[in-house]
């Protein structure tokens, strides 16, 4: 029998699947790190967003806020934020006068954000007031 020169041996095979694994190794974290802060600086956005729509919902209803169903309804912001948008779903608390609001952005999934928002009708984005879920030492205050 003649050995032939064509192809790879198994060795090489294996090496060349260590050099895949290892690079994946590397890259991955930093792929789903990348999402995380794409997601959350969409939230930030999103809350953004949210303000001006309320302005807008107020200015027709006799200065009262809504909720996010009643946001879609007079289409002031997407549908898509139900059942949750980039990682993030958004909630809005109400007065019972509907005279004051609380809307929070709040992450859910392995890459949806390491960070929750909130606002006010004060037009401030702020981290969220649970120490968990803001960066250290910036519970409840503003985000740059």
């Amino acid at each position: 029998m003649t050995r032939s020169d064509k192809g790879f041996s198994l060795l090489e095979l294996l090496i060349v699947v260590a050099i895949i694994l290892i690079i994946a190794t590397i890259a991955i974290p930093s792929l789903l790190r990348s999402r995380q802060v794409a997601n959350e600086a969409a939230a930030v956005a999103n809350l953004r967003n949210l303000n001006s729509a309320q302005l807008q919902y107020s200015a027709a209803n006799r200065n009262r806020f809504g909720d996010v169903p009643e946001l879609i309804d007079a289409g002031l912001v997407p549908s898509t934020w139900l059942g949750g948008a980039s990682g993030y779903r958004f909630q809005v608390d109400l007065s019972v006068d509907r005279s004051d609001y609380t809307a929070h952005a709040v992450a859910f999934g392995a890459t949806g954000g390491r960070y929750d928002y909130y606002t006010t009708p004060d037009f401030v984005i702020r981290y969220s007031t649970a120490a968990a879920r803001a960066p250290t030492g910036r519970a409840g205050e503003p985000v740059n």
